[in-house]
């Protein structure tokens, strides 16, 4: 080969070179565009809003209450679906295993942290299978009692406990709810021994609080509050600190045990791998939504607080109360009901 072949054959390498990193080049602007120009269009038809329970029920509400004003920020309709049973853990493999493109979303709750660690076999895990969206609300719980228990503000509770271990029993709607793994907390925390008395649901809690078949209950704030204020029960505290509308009188656990805060957590999610510009344009949605004085008086007739977290807070929180739950589960020695 002469020495003007081997210049030529060297400036055709060099040009295809240069072809190719500007192939490459315009290849990678093309990718880096798709993710904005995909959020930039969506959403372009309905999204579903999966619920794990049946209507009417506290999920369904706060899911509906986003539902119903969604569709004035993002522009298409969000149709909420209720796919009950396993404690939300039959609507989570459906979200967990839909397209990640934003059309399918959950709205979760703490139960589905706590069914988790309480059945390790089940294949969702709520930290993994699922990218956080966004935080909603938080649902109050109250401790209550019948007329002539003893105490009446948090401290006097936490001494009457103390004093008497074994003397007194609460009742909560089931093994392994918040309801229960909070005052099983308020139980190691202050070193009392009471008994639990697992209800089916809480419809019969306030019923037998009220006629004395049992001295406590764990119920969400709203039930308490209408029977307090009837007079037909003690509402002692609240397991949050946050205030609540309705309840002024009645004071936090946390003014005895400082720091003390339990609520359930209601909460929106994804499927994993979901882009981030969709997850985020989706949260915003949900800030703007519950910035309205009409989603915080929408929250407040279902008994639930705004409580907005943006994705990487959610995320922060989700794995903060599942270790915190396990701890409790551990340290308790609490078992699924079946187990």
């Amino acid at each position: 080969m002469n020495k003007r072949q081997q210049a030529t054959r060297s400036s055709r390498r060099r040009a295809l070179r240069l072809a190719t990193l500007a192939t490459l080049g315009t290849l990678g602007m093309a990718l880096g565009m798709t993710g904005a120009a995909w959020a930039q269009k969506y959403p372009d038809r309905p999204i579903r809003l999966v619920v794990g329970y049946s209507a009417g029920g506290g999920v369904d509400a706060a899911a509906r209450i986003l539902s119903a004003r969604l569709p004035a920020v993002l522009g298409q309709q969000v149709v909420v679906e209720n796919r009950a049973g396993a404690t939300g853990m039959i609507a989570a493999d459906l979200v967990a295993k839909a397209a990640p493109d934003g059309y399918t979303l959950m709205m979760g709750d703490s139960a589905m942290l706590i069914t988790k660690l309480l059945q390790p076999k089940i294949a969702i895990d709520p930290l993994t299978s699922f990218k956080p969206v966004a935080g909603a609300f938080v649902s109050p719980l109250m401790i209550v009692t019948g007329n002539d228990f003893p105490a009446r503000t948090p401290a006097e509770l936490v001494t009457e406990l103390k004093t008497h271990p074994g003397r007194y029993s609460f009742a909560t709607s089931g093994v392994g709810t918040v309801q229960h793994l909070g005052f099983e907390m308020l139980k190691q925390t202050t070193g009392s021994f009471v008994v639990h008395v697992p209800y089916r649901g809480a419809a019969q809690i306030v019923p037998d609080v009220v006629g004395g078949q049992v001295p406590i209950g764990v119920v969400s704030a709203t039930a308490g509050m209408a029977q307090a204020k009837a007079g037909k029960l003690r509402a002692v505290a609240l397991m949050n600190k946050a205030k609540l509308d309705g309840a002024d009188g009645v004071a936090p656990l946390a003014d005895a045990l400082p720091g003390f805060d339990v609520a359930p957590r209601l909460f929106l999610l994804a499927p994993a791998g979901t882009p981030d510009d969709i997850v985020d344009k989706i949260s915003a949605a949900v800030k703007t939504v519950l910035d309205t004085p009409e989603a915080a008086t929408a929250a407040a007739a279902q008994g639930t607080l705004r409580a907005y977290a943006p994705p990487a807070q959610l995320r922060k929180d989700l794995a903060d109360e599942t270790a915190r739950w396990k701890r409790i589960i551990t340290d308790q020695r609490i078992v699924a009901e079946g187990s």
